[in-house]
């Protein structure tokens, strides 16, 4: 959620950062509702003040023996009233304010290329060449359903279109990853693990910034009104909320495994084969609770983390720096990974690297304080995928595919797989 204070004291700014991102938004009715909510705090203020001036000369005749004029307390009762209304207005502003500023997405950082949309996101480098074969590559949901690894039919059997089932080698592979992964980056990158739950209330949702936009996109249990993850992000955004952290408790890293749950729709035709864009699946996410001073310096680490795990399992990809017009809702910076899939001869999008400001911070309520003689401040949060588990998976087959239709294991991966060295009908 982005500052009211800055909307009124630089209302131009916002407009003009909100219309790079394609949004047209005057903030009238913000800054006329937020203009009605202060007369009304400074009258009742001045009510209450008064108020208290004449309880208290009240009190003091009343405890000299003096005669009270009825007229007086009624005048007072009066008063009451009008402030009891007064404040019911004020929380009826409050809660209007705030819906309307929890619909406004993040401004973007001013180092973020405008663009309109993925059309216009530059691509800032590229790490490896693509590889050549010398024969005929398949896709991956033909290598899944030749080595029995991926069962399309029955995954869409189970729970429809856009769900799959892994067996077998399949199944392990992705065990494999998800367990690797999260070694690498506690042993190598200092994150700490931590477990989530996949459901979560609805103000954790909000704190994340889910909602209320993106409540179509997400799976809801009514009865106990709760919601199934998205992505980590969203209860590890969740662990600190009304927390007020010391500055010696930052930086806090923290990486996490979870199923993912998302009702999104492709375009139509569009990733409808095998378990590019799919309703559930496993990633593992990375996220940083940071110094305000030190979040884009802690977004270009955050980006060489999921790299590493790229570089490590020996994947060609590039960086790609997201536009004003496709950063997400939260996101103030964001970089995506793509690795190239040779079988579909396409990038595929691994991990979105974000810094998200204080965005998230003020939905959560997540401050710190910079010494212990210093107001609390909101802290800045960045998430990244540490990586999305299926394309990964596309990833491997596609690219470690052998002419013989064995699929070799990354070397990285191999302590995982008991030293399996390759996946094949043999």
């Amino acid at each position: 959620m982005i500052s009211i204070d800055l909307i009124r004291t630089n209302p131009q700014l916002v407009i003009d950062a909100l219309a790079n991102r394609g949004e047209s938004n005057s903030l009238e009715d913000i800054l006329s509702l937020d203009e009605s909510r202060r007369k009304n705090i400074i009258e009742n203020d001045e009510l209450k003040r008064h108020r208290n001036e004449v309880s208290k000369s009240i009190g003091e005749r009343r405890a000299n023996g003096q005669d009270i004029d009825p007229s007086e307390m009624e005048v007072m009762k009066t008063v009451g009233e009008k402030i009891s209304s007064l404040d019911n207005d004020i929380k009826e502003l409050e809660t209007t304010i705030n819906d309307l500023l929890s619909r406004i997405p993040n401004l973007p950082d001013t180092q973020v290329p405008i663009g309109k949309d993925e059309n216009d996101n530059p691509i800032t480098r590229q790490h490896g060449e693509i590889p050549q074969y010398s024969f005929d590559l398949e896709p991956h949901w033909d290598i899944g359903e030749r080595l029995d690894i991926i069962d399309l039919p029955r995954g869409a059997k189970l729970s429809g279109s856009r769900f799959y089932s892994l067996k077998g080698l399949g199944s392990k592979l992705e065990r494999a990853l998800i367990a690797w992964m999260l070694d690498y980056h506690t042993d190598k990158h200092g994150y700490t693990e931590v477990s989530v739950p996949y459901m979560v209330r609805q103000d954790i949702i909000f704190g994340s910034g889910n909602l209320p936009k993106f409540g179509d996109n997400l799976y809801h249990d009514d009865e106990d009104d709760l919601w199934l993850i998205p992505t980590a992000e969203v209860p590890i955004t969740g662990l600190h909320k009304d927390e007020i952290l010391e500055m010696s408790e930052l930086p806090k890293y923290y990486v996490a495994h979870t199923p993912c749950f998302r009702r999104e729709q492709a375009a139509a035709g569009r990733d409808t084969r095998g378990i590019k864009r799919v309703h559930q699946f496993h990633k593992v996410e990375m996220y940083k609770i940071v110094d305000p001073e030190t979040s884009n310096q802690e977004l270009d680490s955050l980006l060489n983390d999921a790299e590493d795990i790229c570089k490590e399992l020996g994947l060609t990809y590039r960086i790609v720096q997201l536009c004003t017009g496709d950063i997400s809702f939260v996101s103030a910076k964001s970089f995506d990974i793509e690795v190239w899939a040779a079988g579909c001869e396409e990038w595929l999008e691994v991990s979105t690297c974000s810094n998200c400001t204080d965005f998230q911070a003020r939905r959560t309520s997540l401050r710190y304080k910079p010494d212990a003689k210093a107001r609390p401040q909101f802290v800045h949060t960045l998430n990244g995928s540490g990586l999305a588990i299926p394309r990964i998976l596309i990833a491997i087959l596609e690219n470690y595919q052998q002419e013989d239709g064995s699929i070799t294991i990354p070397d990285a991966l191999k302590p995982y797989m008991n030293n399996l060295n390759k996946i094949s009908n043999n």
